[in-house]
């Protein structure tokens, strides 16, 4: 579906931004492909991978809608990616984090309803569900925003959905990167907030088919959420480091013990694909279906149990100490 089409990815020279380009480059023939993002050197350093004819790197910020109403004039189809995402960070600077994920979250809708784009999926965190700090509020603003922007679209033909995944291994911010930065230093330990804690574990390959196929999938106004193993960080810090003692540091501020992807809240909203979960809208669309039960596939689901949670500490899959240095080889591929 991406053929002599225009894709546009904001935050594009991200850990994501890059694995996508890599993902559209071997498998379709784009008429363009636009990295949108605001740190030149980092569009410098990934033009030199990234460079076939059909490539456009614009600068631009999500928080300026004048530039991304420019930039997505002609695009058919926006990836949002573009977002602050550390937690601490979010937490000392909490304005800046609302005006890039949720200030920009609007900006992104308007200017692609204003260039009457297609599809539009923006991608999230498990941290957005039942949030506890500042990024994961914002980005479940964002979430809301995206939802609802289905309705604000009124007689244009752009649909939005998000797509809501838990860590991506390796990605760049994430534990294991600082962990073998660690160990490649010589450090004594692993510093480990705590030892019950659980994440849920993804790949940037198998993240990347599953937002590529939700294109395919979504009717519009979807939240979908990938069935994934889930990790114990002590496992982790074993996986990477047998012999190497872990400490405990103690839970950061705004972190989680275990995290949430489907709140049980959320329940009576909730379907079950065969390998993963849309959570329908809360709110009703007005010129449109409601039924979230079957996708524009004709992929059928049924509705979960009330009061069920999709919990990295309750997960039915955990990985082993041995799988998880398989997910690590399967990462630097």
């Amino acid at each position: 579906m991406f053929n002599n089409k225009t894709l546009l990815i904001t935050g594009g020279t991200g850990s994501f931004g890059k694995r996508y380009v890599k993902a559209i480059l071997d498998n379709y023939q784009p008429k363009r492909l636009i990295i949108y993002s605001r740190d030149e050197l980092k569009q410098f350093e990934m033009e030199q991978d990234y460079h076939a004819p059909c490539m456009r790197y614009f600068i631009g910020d999500v928080r300026d809608r004048e530039r991304l109403t420019q930039a997505m004039n002609g695009v058919d189809f926006v990836i949002h990616g573009a977002a602050l995402k550390q937690v601490p960070a979010a937490e000392y600077n909490p304005m800046e984090c609302i005006k890039t994920n949720i200030h920009g979250a609007e900006n992104v809708i308007q200017a692609a309803i204003a260039n009457d784009v297609e599809k539009v999926i923006a991608l999230s965190t498990d941290k957005a569900a039942n949030p506890i700090n500042l990024y994961g509020a914002t980005k479940l603003a964002s979430d809301k925003l995206f939802v609802a922007a289905n309705n604000m679209a009124g007689g244009h033909p752009t649909r939005f959905a998000v797509v809501r995944y838990g860590n991506v291994v390796g990605s760049r911010g994430s534990v294991v990167p600082f962990f073998k930065k660690l160990i490649a230093e010589g450090a004594d330990s692993l510093p480990i907030t705590h030892e019950e804690m659980t994440r849920f574990w993804i790949t940037l390959k198998d993240g990347v088919e599953f937002v590529l196929k939700n294109f395919e999938r979504m009717q519009g106004g979807e939240i979908f959420v990938p069935k994934i193993p889930s990790a114990n960080i002590v496992d982790l810090a074993k996986s990477l480091a047998p012999d190497l003692p872990i400490k405990i540091i103690g839970i950061r501020p705004g972190e989680k013990l275990h995290e949430v992807m489907c709140p049980s809240d959320d329940s009576h909203l909730t379907f079950e694909f065969d390998d993963y979960y849309v959570i329908a809208p809360s709110i009703t669309f007005s010129s449109r279906s409601n039924d979230f039960s079957e996708n524009m596939l004709g992929e059928k689901a049924k509705q979960v149990e009330q009061g069920f949670e999709y919990n990295s500490g309750t997960n039915q899959h955990f990985l082993s100490i041995e799988e998880l240095q398989e997910y690590d080889q399967l990462a630097e591929l």
